[in-house]
This record gives C-alpha cells, structure tokens and sequence, in this order.
C-alpha cells in the first residue's frame, strides 16, 4: 500500500508506577532521519527505539519524543548515611558535654543535617520499562501509519489519474506524429514550385528530403517508451513496499522521454500537447516527493 511521508502518530502506556506517552511525527525526506528525544534517565533505551522505528519507517524525517513518569511508591528510596549521622551525634555530644548545654538531640534535628539522609531514584528495570515503553510505541506506530496509508491512498489515485490523462495526450500526439511528415512533404513541394515556378519537380531528390526529415523529427521510439513508463508507474502503485523512490526515477525519465519528443516534433499541436504533459509530470513529482 503507497504510503504518504507525512502523519502524527501518538501512543501512551501504564503499569507498575510508570507512564509513558510516545508521539511521532514524520514529513517527507530524501532518505530516513529519526529523531528521538528521550528523558535522560532512559537514555539507554534510545537505540532499541531506533532499531523498532526503522524496522516500520524506512523513509521520511522522524521525529520521536518521549515523555516518562515515575509514580510509584518504590520509584524513589531514602538513604541514610549512617557514619555520617554518628559524626554528628558524637560532635553534638561532645559540645553539650564541654559547655553545659541542654541536651535536646532529636531525631528531626538530626536529620536536617546535609547529606544525613539522601533520595535516590530507584534504579530502573530495564526489561520491564522497554516492554512498557514498547506498548506505547507500537500504539503511536500504528496510528502513525494509518494516517500515512490514507494520504498515500489519496495520492494513489490523484497519480493514476494524472497518469491516465498523460496517456490520453500520448494518443493524440501518436495520432497526429504520422501528419507531420504528410504536411511537410507537400509544403516542401509547394515551395519548391514557387521558387522553382514551374510544375517537374524532381521526386526522388523530394523523396530524399522528406525522408531525412521523417528520421529527424520521429518520435515513434520516444512514445513507444514513454507509454512503457507509464504502465510501469502504474504497476508499481500497486507494490506492497515502498516505492517512492523508484516512483522518482521513473518520472525524471518520463520527463526525458517528453523533453526529446518536444524538441524533435517541430509541430504546434505536439508541442502544445508536451508542454501539458510536462506539466502533469510536474505535479506529479511534487506528489511522488511525499510517498515513502
């Protein structure tokens, strides 16, 4: 199915005192650039979102941010410094004892001393946390690339339609192409009776010349093969891959078939009929731009 480069995608998961909320954005690229942008302390969770992202993308720039909450009571742990607290104790002893104080250690005082207690983040399971953070990834994925289907099939039938009205075009050229050369030869001759004012005029050197013109301005071989391009350009809508790329190729030469055949026909109505052609092949490369 052709798929657009294009779409917003946006996942969330929760269990075990953790949250994640996922959302991806892509627009179209030459190749494939992801972006992702992850709280510091899953930082070490980057490449395998890497990995699964360009196992689904393969081309467009990508960007991933995700967002990751602890709430749980055992996301977080308080340490006492044991020596530390002693240390205290036995100075606030030892200065009670040398001046006379009133003894009114406490707990609660004890603990507003620096670094006596300390909290720390327990440290992160880092099986769990990607099987979590996997839920939400696949979620934003998928919605990613539902919303890159439907613009892709839109862009399917706009591209088949434009390439149905070039073929249209073709078969006029293809019809008139024979005319050319009719008209040529007896323009030829009439001019050559107006120079020459007179009515014998030498056939086979009249012959000659009509022949050498039919050789320089035939087009058979050009739309023979943009005919070819076109089909193929059709089939190819119908790959189940991506196929932006090769979609690309094919119009650049679709766009070198139509430019020979411009500049060989040495006819209005050809003409007239490339430069429509050149244009629908315009659009369509600006449309082939965002498919993946």
């Amino acid at each position: 199915m052709i798929r657009s480069m294009t779409g917003f995608g946006r996942g969330e998961s929760k269990g075990e005192g953790k949250e994640f909320l996922i959302e991806i954005k892509t627009v179209n690229h030459r190749y494939s650039d992801i972006f992702i942008k992850v709280p510091r302390q899953i930082s070490f969770l980057e490449d395998k979102i890497r990995e699964y992202v360009s196992k689904r993308l393969s081309r467009g720039k990508i960007d991933v941010y995700v967002s990751y909450e602890e709430y749980g009571e055992d996301s977080k742990s308080v340490l006492l410094d044991r020596p530390l607290a002693k240390a205290y104790i036995h100075a606030m002893e030892a200065l009670r004892d040398e001046y006379g104080l009133k003894d009114d250690i406490s707990v609660s005082l004890v603990s507003r001393f620096p670094d006596v207690l300390k909290v720390e983040k327990v440290e992160v399971d880092e099986g769990k946390t990607w099987r979590l953070l996997e839920i939400a990834l696949d979620s934003a994925l998928k919605s990613l690339i539902l919303m890159r289907e439907n613009e892709g099939e839109g862009l399917k039938v706009s591209l088949l339609e434009r390439a149905s009205y070039i073929e249209r075009i073709l078969k006029e050229i293809t019809l008139r192409a024979p005319d050319v050369v009719k008209e040529y030869k007896q323009k030829l001759e009439n001019r050559i009776k107006e120079l020459l004012d007179q009515q014998n005029i030498d056939e086979n050197r009249l012959a000659m010349e009509v022949a050498f013109f039919a050789d320089r301005c035939s087009i058979d071989e050009e739309l023979v093969r943009l005919g070819s391009h076109i089909s193929q350009l059709k089939e190819t809508l119908d790959l189940e891959q991506p196929v932006g790329r090769k979609l690309d190729f094919l119009i650049q030469e679709m766009n070198r078939e139509i430019n020979t055949i411009g500049s060989k026909a040495n006819d209005l109505s050809i003409t007239r009929n490339v430069v429509e052609i050149k244009s629908e092949l315009e659009k369509m490369r600006e449309q082939i731009q965002n498919i993946e």
